[in-house]
This record gives C-alpha cells, structure tokens and sequence, in this order.
C-alpha cells in the first residue's frame, strides 16, 4: 500500500539553482527528527517522437505526438508510456523500449533523469533529486516524492499528506531556501485512474510535473 505526492522546487525570481540548493533541500529533511537515511534513487523520462517509414512524409496522424516513456525507480523491470493529449496510461515490460528500438516507430527525442537521495521518516519515505536534461548538463531543476506507506486510498490520505506538505513548507522557509516546493496536482479521473493508488498515478505525476519543471527551467535562466 502507498501513496505518493510528487513536488517541484520554484525557485524564486532571480534565483539561479544550483546544486547547493539541493543540498539545502536535503538538509531540511536530515533535520527532522527520527529521520535516516535510505540510499538514492533514480527515476528517468524519455519524450518521443513518431518517425514514419518514409522519411520524406509526415508521422501518420494516428500515432501519438507526445508520447512519454517513464522508468521508476521501484518498478526496473517495468516501463510506463504517458500519452497526455488522449489521456492514456500503458504498462509493460522494461524489455518494451528494445522492442522499440528495433520497430523504429519512435525516436527519442530528449531525456531527463531524476536522481538523488532517498530518506525513512516514520511512515513517509522522501527522495529529493535532481532534474537533469544529460548527465553532463546543468541541473534543471529538483523534485521531491513524498510516499506515505499505510494507505493506498488517495482520499483517505490527502488529509495526513496535506499536514506533511504544511510541515515541510514550513522547514523550507525556516531554513530561508531561496525558493518553494509546489505540489503537482493532478486531475486522475481525466486518464481512467480511480481512488486506489496504482504506478499508473506515479506516471501521470511525473508527465505533468515535469512540464512545470521545464517551465520554471526556462522561466529563469
């Protein structure tokens, strides 16, 4: 059973990110009380683009056109597709991207990973991470996954996980981060996703926090 809540850091205006905010987020969670550290994690997005047979036509239009493949770091044998404009969720074996890569249907057209560190607090696990376009490129941005272990019932969660979010904004601005952690909030019923939280919800966080994150990217450099 779990629940997730998935974040993006907002830095304020002006602001450069760098890894030293990171830091500081990470900070903030090693200063709660009873909290350990639990190892890293690492999640990865890859946004493709259709690629027609004959190079010199268009992509058919019966092909998605923003097609998202998602591999988290709790499922590697796993691989989530995201199309947003029809609002669909697929899910397949993690072998489904060397299908891909031999059909050629799709190219990827960019990557973006999210690696970082994860923490136990009681019965939340936290993962701050960095947003990275390529290893070798400057951060892009810094997310945080909150999970809460006893509950699968997003109804019934939301009032503890509220309480969380208050708590922690309420770190963040005693610690003076030069920024905020806004909650990605996410309409499920639009893809068919009901009130028991499934890795579906994870996907679906992560396809729309990552169009703010690339947003607030932009927004300041």
């Amino acid at each position: 059973m779990t629940v997730k809540w998935l974040m993006h850091f907002q830095p304020n205006q002006g602001t450069t990110l760098t890894s030293q905010v990171m830091a500081e987020a990470c900070a903030v969670a090693e200063s709660f009380p009873g909290v350990s550290r639990d190892g890293r994690w690492r999640s990865s997005m890859t946004f493709y683009r259709a690629v027609p047979r004959d190079q010199s036509l268009p992509a058919p239009s019966d092909l998605p056109r923003d097609l998202i493949g998602i591999s988290l770091h709790d499922l590697p044998n796993e691989y989530l597709f995201v199309m947003r404009s029809q609002r669909l969720i697929l899910r397949a074996h993690s072998s489904v991207q060397t299908v891909m890569d031999k059909l050629q249907s799709y190219k990827g057209r960019f990557f973006i990973n999210f690696e970082g560190l994860q923490y136990k607090w009681g019965d939340f696990k936290l993962r701050i991470g960095k947003c990275l376009y390529n290893p070798n490129e400057a951060l892009r941005g810094i997310v945080m996954e909150v999970e809460y272990l006893p509950l699968s019932s997003i109804d019934k969660s939301q009032r503890v996980m509220e309480e969380f979010y208050e708590i922690w904004r309420e770190a963040v601005a005693s610690k003076l981060l030069a920024g905020q952690f806004i909650n990605t909030e996410v309409n499920f019923v639009e893809y068919g996703l009901g009130d028991s939280y499934t890795p579906q919800h994870t996907a679906v966080l992560y396809g729309m926090c990552v169009v703010q994150v690339i947003a607030s990217s932009n927004k300041n450099q």
